[in-house]
């Protein structure tokens, strides 16, 4: 039986350029993998942002009527999204949040939710998707994506979905993505 509290690592503010660099805009392009999903004007709630590689196309891509939550555990993570966008045109489409380990404290509804590579590092998964289930509008999508083989076996990542099922969302196949596995929630 597998334990819902796990004692989890987090990626450390200090490896944050590994996490933002332009090698790995050719394997996990922002714009490439999330244009299906965004659109002008929506909310987005980008949960484990970490520097903001993710967090900076999105605000691109809502347009000027958009907005973006970046929610991040680290205040180092949060940091380094605000010095990145500060004096640009999109400084005012991002508002950084500071997040818990299973809390978004992103208080407005959203209409996509991007965890990439970060839902392996919460330790009650059911109270995570419950928040991100409440936060996310009707109808609104949830986009998984974790790596495959280092961090997060098939059967851990079949786990995450049926938590996020029994919050009540609704798990359908992801993009195909480079050794990563995916899944889109909807709370329909």
């Amino acid at each position: 039986m597998r334990m819902e509290k796990e004692k989890i690592h987090v990626c450390p503010v200090e490896r944050a350029n590994s996490l933002d660099n332009r090698i790995r805009k050719w394997y996990q392009n922002p714009r490439k993998i999330l244009s299906p999903y965004i659109r002008e004007g929506m909310r987005v709630l980008d949960i484990g942002c970490g520097p903001g590689f993710f967090t900076v196309e999105i605000a691109k891509m809502v347009g000027t009527e958009g907005k973006v939550f970046a929610a991040d555990l680290q205040d180092g993570m949060l940091k380094i999204v605000s010095d990145k966008i500060k004096g640009t045109e999109i400084e005012n489409r991002i508002i950084t949040v500071k997040c818990d380990t299973d809390k978004s404290n992103v208080t407005e509804k959203v209409d996509f939710i991007l965890a990439f590579y970060m839902v392996h590092e919460v330790p009650d998964k059911m109270l995570f998707f419950y928040d991100m289930k409440n936060i996310l509008k009707e109808k609104g999508e949830f986009l998984i994506v974790e790596p495959k083989y280092f961090h997060v076996s098939k059967d851990d990542f079949n786990f995450t979905i049926s938590q996020a099922e029994k919050s009540g969302l609704k798990a359908y196949a992801g993009p195909k993505l480079l050794l990563s596995q995916t899944v889109i929630l909807r709370n329909n």
